[in-house]
């Protein structure tokens, strides 16, 4: 599964067609955050991902999960998204 990593600047209408694109080829997406702002612009991102794959006929769902990983050796919690054609 595809791993989009989503900060508190990355742009919501570009992450969305991201999104769209990996979820029209491969069904899934991951989406991974650290951050209030980084989510916030992640749950954007799906918004509009969801406005442009609704008109096929798909919706998606997500699904959330805290994940520990690990960057410049210190220990972070992050928020994983997958998103899925239901």
């Amino acid at each position: 599964m595809k791993l989009l990593k989503v900060s508190s600047t990355s742009k919501p209408n570009s992450v969305a067609g991201a999104i769209a694109g990996i979820i029209r080829t491969e069904n899934k997406v991951q989406i991974q955050t650290i951050g209030a702002g980084a989510l916030n612009q992640g749950i954007k991102s799906i918004a509009i991902a969801r406005g442009f794959i609704a008109p096929t006929g798909q919706e998606i769902v997500c699904i959330p999960f805290f994940k520990d990983i690990e960057i410049n050796g210190e220990v972070r919690t992050a928020i994983v998204i997958n998103v899925e054609i239901r």
